[in-house]
C-alpha cells in the first residue's frame, strides 16, 4: 500500500479517546478488570490508613500501566507538558516572534524571527524588555516575560524595551500571531560547499530544506548536519528524503497494528517518492552522532540506502519506532509505541533497549548486512552506521579540570561567555565587521571574568586559554547568525565536519565521493557499536 503519513514525531499519530460517561454502567461497556480497578481505587481512597486522593491513586495506576509496557518511549503528558512537547517538536507557538535570554540580569532579545509581528514592527536584537502591558518587567525572569508576551492569536500585547542610544523606553503595540521557529539553517563554507544544519524535523522542515537547496544547488557539494537532531514528524522526514531521491523510490515502510487488529497480524505500508529530484548531481555528506534519532535517521538511512549520501560520524541513536499520541480527557495525552519503520532496503533501525532506554548488549560483527545498488555493505542492526566512523572532539584533561573547577565554584562561565559574545557581536554588527575575536577583545573578557571573581591562576594554562578563546569566538558568530563563520571556528575542534569538507574537495560527483570513501584504509571505515 502506498500512501503518505499523518504520523507524528518519533512518529506519532494523534488520536482521540472519548470520555466514558459516569452514568454508564461500567460492567455494560468495559471488561471486568476496569470495574475491579475502579473498585480498588475507591476502597483504598476511603479506607487506607494513610489518606490518598483519588487523583493520586489514578495517576499511580496509569504509571503502573505504562511501566508494564516495558516501552522506554511511552509517556503520559499533563496539559502543560503536552503544550511544551507540541511546541518543541513542531516549532509552533502563539506569540510575537522573539527569542529572549537573561543576559547581565536583563531580559534581552537575542533573536527576532523574520516575518512575524516583532520583526514587522521593528524590535531589534539587543533590546531589553522592561515592560509588558501595564506591568513593569524589570525584575522578571525570562519565564514570566515569555508567559506574558505569549497569548491567543489575534490578541494584543504592548511590549516596552530599553534600547541603546535612547533615553526613554520604546513601546510597541503588537498583535500576536502563530509563530514558527525555523529548524533549518544554511550557509556556504570554504571550497564553495553548502552547509545545512537541521536541529529537528519540525513542521515546514522540508519546505525550509527546499529553500536551502535552491540557494545551494550550484555549489561544489553539500553537508547536512543532523548531529543532535532528535527527529520529529514522520511525514516531514519522508518529504525531506523525497527532495533528494528519484520519483518512484521507496522512502520508508512501516510495520504496525491496525487499530483493533490482532497483535500477530501487523500491516506493512510503504511510502514512495512522488516529487522531482532536486540537486541530482550535487555530492552530499550527512553528519550524524549518537543523538541523531527518529525522523533524522529516516532521512540519513534513506539517502544512505540509495548511495545518495555518504554518512560520517558516529552510530545513531536507533529509534525506529512508530508512536501514537492519543488525546485523552482533560487535556492529557498518551504516547506509546504501535509499530516500527524500515529503511528503503528493509533495515530496521530500532536498537534493542531495556525499559529504561539503555541499549542491550550486542556483537556488532554478528549483525546482518545488506548491499546497496553500488555494492556498498551496510549494517542493518539498530541505528544508522556511518560509512566512515569519526569520533567527535573530546576535551583535554586540563580543560575538563577547568570546567570541573568552574562547576564546583558555581561560577557562571557559560552565561558569561554568552553575554560577552552578545556584546562583541553587537559591536561588530554596528561597525560592519565580520564575526571573530581579537586578542585584545579576548583579554578584555578575561579581565571581566577575573573582576567577577574568577581565579586568575585557573586560566594560565595555554590549553585552557585556547579553549576559552574558541568558545567565546563561537559565541560571537552564533550571536551574529553567521552559519559559515560559526562552522569555520567550530572546525578547529570538529573533526567530523573537517573530514566532510576534505572528502568533498575535488569530488565533483556523488560517485567520486563514494569512491574516495571506499579508497580509505579499511580500519578507518570499520563501524563500532
Amino acid at each position: 500500500m502506498n500512501k503518505r503519513l499523518v504520523v507524528f514525531a518519533t512518529f506519532c499519530l494523534a488520536l482521540s479517546a472519548p470520555a466514558v460517561s459516569a452514568q454508564t454502567s461500567a460492567s455494560a461497556t468495559q471488561p471486568p478488570e476496569v470495574e475491579v480497578l475502579a473498585s480498588a481505587v475507591n476502597a483504598i481512597s476511603r479506607m487506607h490508613m494513610e489518606p490518598f486522593s483519588d487523583s493520586t491513586l489514578w495517576e499511580a495506576a496509569i504509571d503502573g500501566l505504562i511501566d508494564a509496557l516495558n516501552d522506554p518511549y511511552a509517556e503520559l503528558f499533563t496539559p502543560q507538558e503536552a503544550e511544551a512537547w507540541e511546541e518543541e517538536t513542531s516549532g509552533n507557538y502563539s506569540g510575537v516572534g522573539l527569542q529572549i535570554t537573561m543576559l547581565n540580569d536583563e531580559i534581552t532579545v537575542t533573536a527576532v524571527f523574520r516575518g512575524f509581528p516583532a520583526d514587522d514592527n521593528g524590535l531589534m536584537v539587543g533590546d531589553v524588555i522592561v515592560g509588558v502591558d501595564e506591568h513593569d518587567a524589570s525584575d522578571w525572569d525570562t519565564g514570566m516575560a515569555a508567559d506574558s508576551i505569549r497569548g491567543p492569536v489575534g490578541s494584543a500585547v504592548e511590549v516596552r524595551v530599553r534600547r541603546a542610544g535612547y533615553d526613554l523606553p520604546i513601546s510597541y503595540d503588537l498583535t500576536r500571531a502563530e509563530v514558527h521557529v525555523p529548524a533549518v539553517y544554511w550557509g556556504v563554507l570554504d571550497g564553495d560547499v553548502g552547509y545545512v544544519i537541521m536541529d529537528r524535523v519540525a513542521r515546514n522542515a522540508a519546505r525550509e530544506m527546499n529553500e536551502a537547496l535552491a540557494e545551494l544547488a550550484d555549489k561544489n557539494g553539500l553537508v547536512i548536519d543532523l548531529r543532535r537532531n532528535p527527529g520529529g514528524f514522520l511525514d516531514e522526514s519522508l518529504m525531506l528524503a523525497d527532495l533528494f531521491l528519484k520519483p518512484g523510490s521507496t522512502l520508508a515502510s512501516t510495520v504496525q497494528r491496525v487499530p483493533g487488529g490482532a497483535a500477530d497480524q501487523p500491516e506493512t505500508d510503504s511510502y514512495n517518492d512522488r516529487w522531482p529530484q532536486l540537486v541530482p548531481d550535487l555530492p552530499v555528506v550527512i553528519l550524524v552522532d549518537e543523538f541523531t534519532a527518529s525522523g533524522a535517521e529516516i532521512l540519513a538511512g534513506a539517502l544512505q540506502d540509495y548511495d545518495r549520501a555518504v554518512v560520517l560520524g558516529q552510530r545513531t541513536f536507533g529509534k525506529g519506532v512508530v508512536q501514537t499520541v492519543m488525546n485523552l480527557p482533560y487535556g492529557r495525552r498518551l504516547r506509546f509505541t504501535t509499530g516500527s519503520w524500515l529503511t528503503p532496503l528493509g533495515r530496521s533501525l530500532q536498537r534493542s533497549r531495556d525499559g529504561q532506554g539503555r541499549p542491550l548488549p550486542e556483537v556488532v560483527d554478528s549483525l546482518p548486512r545488506i548491499q546497496t545498488a553500488s555494492g556498498r555493505s551496510l549494517i542493518a542492526g539498530g541505528g544508522v552506521f556511518p560509512d566512515l566512523v569519526i569520533q567527535d572532539d573530546t576535551l583535554k584533561i586540563v580543560e575538563r579540570e577547568f570546567i570541573r573547577k568552574m562547576n564546583e565554584a558555581q561560577f557562571p562561565l557559560g552565561l558569561r561567555i554568552t553575554e560577552y559574545g552578545f556584546a562583541v557581536a553587537s559591536e561588530r554588527r554596528e561597525s560592519g565587521r565580520e564575526p571573530g575575536l581579537t586578542e585584545a577583545e579576548f583579554q578584555r573578557f578575561v579581565s571581566n571574568l577575573v573582576a567577577d571573581g574568577l581565579d586568575p591562576m585557573s586560566i594560565e594554562d595555554p590549553d585552557v586559554r585556547d579553549y576559552l578563546f574558541w568558545r567565546t569566538e563561537m559565541a560571537v558568530a552564533q550571536r551574529m547568525d553567521d552559519i559559515a563563520a560559526e562552522a569555520k571556528f567550530r572546525m578547529r575542534r570538529d573533526p567530523v565536519l573537517t573530514e566532510a569538507l576534505r572528502l568533498l574537495a575535488g569530488s565533483g560527483s556523488q560517485q567520486a565521493l563514494l569512491q574516495r570513501v571506499d579508497a580509505l584504509p579499511e580500519a578507518t571505515q570499520k563501524p563500532r557499536g
